[in-house]
C-alpha cells in the first residue's frame, strides 16, 4: 500500500513539475503550491527521492551529485588510510566495489546534464584514481584512469545507455524503453542499409534532448556499424569499452 502510494504521488509530483516546464513563469513564481490527493491537500515539495536518486524540478541533479560526491570523499579518504597495507588487486577491488559503483548508479539520468554537474563527479573519480594508484594530489589522472582501465564520467553515461539499446533491440526488454526504439527504414538501397540506424525524434528544448527517446538514437547511431551488429552481449560490452576508450 505504501508503494502504491509513493507511486502515486511521484507522478502527481512530475505531472506539477511539467505543467510548470509548459507554462510562460519562472518555477519560483509559479502558482502551484499544492495538488489534491483523495480529498486531501498535499504540498508539492521542492525536490523528489525515488530509488536514492534526488530529482530538482530543474533536473540539473546537483542535490544528488552532491550527495553522491560526498559519500564518495568519506570513502576515498578511508582507502587512502589503508591503501599502502593492501595489495594492489585488493585496493583497485575495494575501490570498484565501494566507491566506483556510485558513479555507475543510475548515471543514466545524468545525459547532457550541466557541466558543472559532470565535472564534480569526474573529480571524484580523479581523486579515487590517485589514491589507488598511490599518486600525489595534483597529478594528472587521465593516465591513471587509462591504466585502471576506467572510463570518464561522460562515457560511462554513454556506455551505460548503449548497453540498455543494445539489450533492449536484442531481446525487446523492458517493454517501456524497446517501445521507444524505432528502427529507420530506407526507402531505396544504400551503403549504409545494412547498418542498424534509430529515427530520431524532432525536439524544441534542450531538456527533451535529454529523453530516452532521443539520448537513445544520438548515441546509437554513433556507434560504429560492426559495433551494433555484435551478436552477443559480452562481445558488445568488450567492443563498446574499446571503442569508447580510443574516442
Amino acid at each position: 500500500m505504501f508503494s502504491c502510494c509513493t507511486t502515486v504521488v511521484s507522478a502527481l509530483w512530475l505531472d506539477v513539475k511539467c505543467r510548470q516546464v509548459r507554462s510562460n513563469y519562472p518555477w519560483h513564481c509559479s502558482s502551484v503550491r499544492t495538488v489534491d490527493v483523495a480529498g486531501s491537500s498535499l504540498p508539492v515539495a521542492p525536490r523528489l527521492k525515488s530509488l536514492g536518486v534526488i530529482i530538482d524540478p530543474h533536473l540539473r541533479f546537483y542535490k544528488h551529485v552532491n550527495s553522491v560526491v560526498s559519500m564518495c570523499h568519506y570513502h576515498i579518504r578511508s582507502l587512502r588510510h589503508i591503501c599502502k597495507l593492501l595489495s594492489d588487486d585488493v585496493t583497485k577491488t575495494i575501490a570498484c566495489s565501494i566507491v566506483a559503483s556510485r558513479f555507475d548508479y543510475c548515471n543514466a539520468l545524468l545525459y547532457r546534464a550541466p557541466v558543472a554537474t559532470i565535472n564534480k563527479l569526474q573529480r571524484a573519480q580523479d581523486n579515487l584514481a590517485r589514491v589507488v594508484c598511490q599518486c600525489r594530489g595534483r597529478s594528472d589522472a587521465r593516465p591513471l584512469l587509462r591504466s585502471l582501465h576506467w572510463l570518464p564520467i561522460r562515457q560511462r553515461i554513454e556506455y551505460k545507455i548503449a548497453l540498455v539499446i543494445y539489450k533492449a533491440l536484442k531481446t525487446s526488454n523492458p517493454p517501456y524503453l524497446a517501445d521507444l526504439l524505432e528502427i529507420q527504414v530506407t526507402s531505396r538501397a544504400v551503403r549504409s542499409s545494412d547498418a542498424t540506424h534509430l529515427v530520431l525524434p524532432r525536439t524544441r528544448t534542450e531538456l527533451a534532448k535529454r529523453a530516452f527517446a532521443v539520448a537513445a538514437p544520438v548515441i546509437w547511431n554513433s556507434l560504429p556499424s560492426a559495433l551494433r551488429h555484435c551478436q552477443t552481449v559480452l562481445t558488445f560490452k568488450k567492443h563498446l569499452k574499446t571503442h569508447y576508450f580510443n574516442g
